[in-house]
């Protein structure tokens, strides 16, 4: 049995392909089912490249142990959580790496109510016996199914202000090429904002660097925006 060094204190997160892989990901993903015993999850991906290959093998695993998986295919985090109690679902699992280099990937668990599975509260267990490797089999497989939660989403988080009170605006957004340009996207027609679009298009390669704010660097094109467009 092989220590799973991917499985930190809150998450999965580690090297692709040596420390997280698609075997890795099917067994993470019959272990989950196991642990968690869902009868539906979410799941969804970052736009790192390894994500949708890892996603797939994740819900295989899933699946081989009976869970009926909804892919809400490219998302954030947050967008698991919301998708997770919204429809009603056991649990959720994001497959991404945040802002980790471009050659890391990992997963974020939640179970009902999208409430977080961590070192204490199950995460260990799952990696336990994803490094057995030993499964009882499902009486019947899981199915695959897509789902669209983007417009819920949206008007989640329009609820959040009032709208009618915003003033026009001129904001840059800077989204390193990750996924949130999509959403600023969703966003934009109802809102009395001009986006100011940087880095926009998805892209796993991060050819602008990976999308870690904190990191001054990152922070450059979007305060010459601001002093430009300001």
């Amino acid at each position: 049995m092989t220590e799973l060094t991917c499985f930190k204190a809150y998450d999965v997160r580690g090297r692709v392909p040596d420390q997280l892989n698609e075997d890795i990901a099917r067994r993470i993903g019959r272990a989950y089912a196991a642990v968690v015993q869902p009868s539906q999850v979410v799941v969804g991906h970052d736009i790192r490249l390894s994500s949708a290959s890892i996603k797939a093998a994740l819900g295989e695993g899933l699946m081989e142990q009976g869970v009926d998986v909804y892919d809400i295919g490219l998302c954030g985090t947050e967008e698991i959580y919301f998708a997770t109690s919204h429809a009603g679902m056991d649990g959720g699992i994001a497959v991404t790496a945040s802002h980790n280099p471009k050659d890391y990937n990992g997963m974020k668990f939640v179970c009902e109510e999208s409430r977080p599975i961590s070192g204490d509260t199950g995460l260990f267990d799952i990696k336990a016996l994803a490094e057995k490797g030993e499964f009882e089999a499902a009486d019947k497989r899981g199915e695959m199914h897509s789902l669209d939660t983007s417009s819920a989403y949206v008007e989640h988080l329009l609820s959040y202000v009032d709208v009618a009170s915003l003033k026009p605006l001129k904001i840059v957004v800077d989204a390193g090429n990750g996924g949130a340009g999509r959403v600023v996207d969703l966003l934009e027609s109802h809102l009395p904002f001009e986006f100011i679009k940087l880095h926009h298009e998805p892209d796993g390669n991060f050819p602008n660097g990976v999308p870690n704010p904190l990191l001054p660097e990152n922070r450059t094109a979007a305060i010459e925006a601001v002093r430009t467009h300001g």
